[in-house]
């Protein structure tokens, strides 16, 4: 399920809010509400959002001096600013609200159509963003677990061997006895000869198994069980 993105909504004033949300809740994305810039300072502290909709004139902090801090932060400095005004002073209040770091610049009343669209493009890009990033992350965990897999695969030829070489130390050692015995009792031919046949199979074996240690130039073929 795809995740919704954060519009982050910024007025004092509720009635503007509210009309911001019953234009943009067609976009079926996460409408989230701050009264004054401190709010949205705090809420941006937390959460991301793909496009940030300020409001230019309000009491305390206004929005051109909330942009400049939103801009400053390395966490949000990249989120694109739409800013609205009721009011119209001209190129040069324009101009400030471009240099303050906004995308666009809205006066109201502002056309709804307008507004939704441009707010679309940003969503849009934003979650096609997020997905990269998603992929991106995928591929390194990918490239990871293979890069692991390659490493415990090198380490399982190694631990075989071990263990095998352990083990067949262990008959080697019985086998060694096993011999000593029979010619201590003077055993039959037959016995002396199957010990004799045992410690030929023992030996090719131990050979083959050195022969697939690393650095021994290649493995040696296992010898026949006849």
């Amino acid at each position: 399920m795809v995740q919704k993105a954060k519009i982050l909504l910024v007025d004092d004033r509720p009635e503007n809010l509210l009309a911001l949300e019953a234009i943009l809740s067609a976009l079926d994305q996460t409408l989230v509400r701050a009264s004054s810039g401190e709010e949205a300072l705090k809420a941006l502290l937390t959460d991301d959002f793909a496009v940030i909709l300020l409001d230019v004139q309000m009491p305390g902090m206004d929005g051109f001096e909330t942009a400049a801090h939103i801009k400053r932060r390395e966490r949000t400095r990249d989120i694109p600013i739409i800013f609205l005004t009721a009011i119209n002073h001209g190129p040069h209040h324009t101009f400030r609200g471009y240099a303050a770091g906004a995308v666009d610049y809205i006066s109201k009343p502002f056309d709804p159509w307008v507004l939704r669209a441009k707010v679309s493009v940003f969503v849009d890009l934003y979650m096609k963003n997020c997905q990269l990033k998603e992929q991106a992350e995928l591929l390194r965990l990918q490239l990871a677990g293979a890069d692991e897999a390659g490493a415990d695969r090198s380490k399982e030829p190694a631990g075989l061997l071990a263990e095998l070489s352990a083990r067949l130390a262990a008959v080697e050692e019985q086998a060694e006895a096993l011999s000593k015995q029979l010619d201590d009792d003077s055993a039959d031919a037959s016995a002396v000869a199957t010990a004799a046949h045992l410690e030929r199979k023992l030996t090719g074996l131990r050979r083959a198994l050195d022969a697939l240690e690393p650095g021994a130039g290649g493995a040696a073929a296992f010898p026949s069980q006849n």
